[in-house]
């Protein structure tokens, strides 16, 4: 102390350091806190300044200092300064013996743990209980990776019981993906009835048929007929019998034993079937009739041949990028169902409809009644089972008028109309709205934008695109529109334009490689797909993603033939399969 007194007193040192400006500069130790971290666990493990004993359930003491937990953990940082605790030397840390608790503390004092499988199941609810954030997460990942067919819903259980939300949605994602495999093992066969309910309700359970979900469930009840018996007719109301192939049904439902006495459900698979095959148009839907969502996911387009000029049916798969074409019924895999419609397009001045019927044995077009007005180069979309036919022209020029079907009733029945007059126009549907979107008014291009309400039967103009256009087609993807290609009039367009309802504004996104005029749009797997054109560019598929605003090209087999408006994602499987 002396010598540092001497040190700052001296006159000739002040005037050395004495600076010319004032400066000043942080300097930092960064090992700092771990040689603090480090010193601590030291002084812990000797029992060096501890002024708390933590005692586990099986009788063991831990020595900790009262600063480094309330430091660390909200659940000791309560204890010691909101309860008696904080008056004590010695507390009970009940329901955690002491290798966990010890685990627990290391981690307090290092910043690092090390997660096996034979501590997992008490670590988890032992840093729940003390609110130790950091390892409960590293607990849930550890668990993800562990996940297997064998486990899942085990671990999904588990992460129930104690709030995991995070792992019970992981869990239950990889039970449904691996389903079949799942399954196989014994932890299906120690499920709930409610657990199986919950299982097998779910609309992304990936059974490609559904016959093995009803195998599944005739599975479960027998291995303890006797106490599961009497939760057949609960189970059975969530398997989509009226999915499963017909022969399936006849050969393996009718005469299972123990459906004797549960016949609603087979009737209801065998009067699905029965509609199918008169090609009713309507079939009542219920969830049994409804397909699941993780099917395997194709895409019907329908093209025109370059050599028949004929309509053709052809596939795409885009997890695959593969081609099918011409594809009946003599296929093993057929689609669920599919309603087009077709007005005009082939034939100007002409209001009939027709409706592909790909429930029949044999794909077919069938009449529906006629529109109420006479109108070709029209838009079309569909809502709320209701098909919406806008716009178009005819010998009197353009229309501003507009119809809706609805599939149930038959019938067709006029709508407000648009204020502005528009054919080759593009539509979309989006938030429960029709958008009425360009087109051509007779005279001029138009890049106008009209918003169509069906609860109030009014039309409202939102905000006009960058550039006009007619002949484009519309993507929605993840609540964004995109209007695509099209002709300005004076040439066809490469351009694409994105709009966001809850801004009300347009944007330009990245051009497409080819101009392209009325292509086939769809969306998929977040991801937009454009594919070919009536002028050009036919052979050829664009891959927008929104994430890099990119798009990649790919080339269609030449004897694709010509692209027109038919382009429909669809969902197979689910007892598609002929047996």
């Amino acid at each position: 102390m002396n010598a540092l007194q001497n040190s700052t007193s001296n006159t000739d040192q002040n005037q050395i350091l004495k600076p010319d400006i004032n400066e000043s500069e942080c300097f930092k130790n960064c090992n700092h806190p771990i040689s603090m971290l480090e010193d601590l666990q030291l002084l812990r493990k000797n029992e060096v300044l501890c002024d708390i004993k933590l005692k586990a359930d099986d009788g063991t003491v831990l020595y900790a200092h009262k600063v480094v937990l309330v430091s660390a953990s909200p659940y000791f940082r309560a204890m010691f300064t909101c309860f008696s605790e904080s008056n004590k030397d010695v507390v009970n840390i009940k329901h955690l013996d002491s290798t966990v608790l010890l685990l627990l503390l290391d981690f307090i004092y290092t910043g690092e743990i090390t997660i096996s499988s034979k501590y997992i199941k008490v670590l988890l609810p032992a840093s729940n209980f003390l609110q130790l954030e950091f390892v409960r997460d590293a607990c849930v990942k550890f668990l993800q990776k562990q996940l297997n067919p064998s486990n899942c819903l085990g671990i999904r259980a588990f992460a129930d019981l104690h709030n995991c939300m995070e792992l019970v949605s992981s869990s239950k994602a990889y039970t449904n993906k691996q389903f079949l495999k799942v399954i196989k093992g014994d932890e299906f066969l120690s499920l709930t009835s409610d657990e199986l309910i919950h299982l097998i309700s779910s609309d992304d359970l990936n059974a490609a048929y559904e016959e093995r979900v009803f195998e599944c469930v005739m599975k479960w009840v027998k291995h303890e007929l006797s106490s599961r018996y009497d939760s057949l007719p609960r189970l059975m109301e969530h398997v989509r019998l009226p999915l499963v192939s017909l022969d399936y049904i006849l050969k393996e439902v009718v005469e299972e034993p123990l459906l004797k006495k549960i016949k609603d459900y087979i009737n209801e698979a065998l009067n699905f079937h029965k509609l199918k095959t008169q090609q009713v148009v309507i079939i009542p839907q219920t969830i049994r009739t409804t397909p699941r969502l993780s099917g395997y996911k194709v895409i019907l387009m329908l093209s025109l041949s370059n050599k028949t000029l004929m309509c053709d049916i052809n596939w795409y798969d885009p997890a695959t990028k593969s081609w099918k074409f011409s594809i009946g019924m003599d296929e093993c895999i057929r689609p669920i169902g599919l309603v087009t419609v077709t007005s005009g397009f082939y034939t100007p001045n002409s209001q009939s409809v027709e409706m592909l019927d790909l429930f029949s044995y044999s794909p077919c077009w069938m009449p529906m009644p006629d529109m109420l007005v006479i109108r070709f180069n029209l838009g079309v979309g569909v809502l709320n089972n209701c098909i919406y036919v806008v716009g178009g022209s005819n010998k009197k020029g353009s229309l501003n008028s507009a119809e809706v079907f609805d599939i149930h009733t038959k019938e067709w029945r006029m709508i407000s109309k648009m204020s502005t007059k528009r054919s080759t126009l593009s539509v979309g549907v989006l938030d429960n709205l029709i958008y009425a979107v360009g087109g051509y008014s007779g005279s001029a291009t138009l890049k106008s934008v009209e918003c169509y309400d069906p609860n109030h039967d009014t039309w409202t103009s939102v905000a006009e695109m960058s550039v006009g256009r007619f002949g484009a087609s519309i993507g929605v993807l993840n609540g964004v529109m995109y209007v695509v290609g099209g002709n300005t009039g004076s040439g066809n367009l490469k351009s694409v334009e994105a709009y966001t309802p809850n801004t009300g504004v347009w944007s330009s996104i990245a051009d497409m490689h080819l101009c392209r005029f009325y292509p086939g749009v769809f969306a998929i797997n977040d991801l937009l797909y454009v594919i070919g054109g009536n002028r050009g560019s036919t052979c050829s598929l664009e891959i927008y993603n929104p994430d890099t605003n990119s798009w990649e090209l790919e080339t269609v087999p030449k004897n694709f033939g010509k692209m027109i408006c038919g382009v429909v994602p669809l969902v197979i499987g689910t007892g598609q399969r002929k047996t």
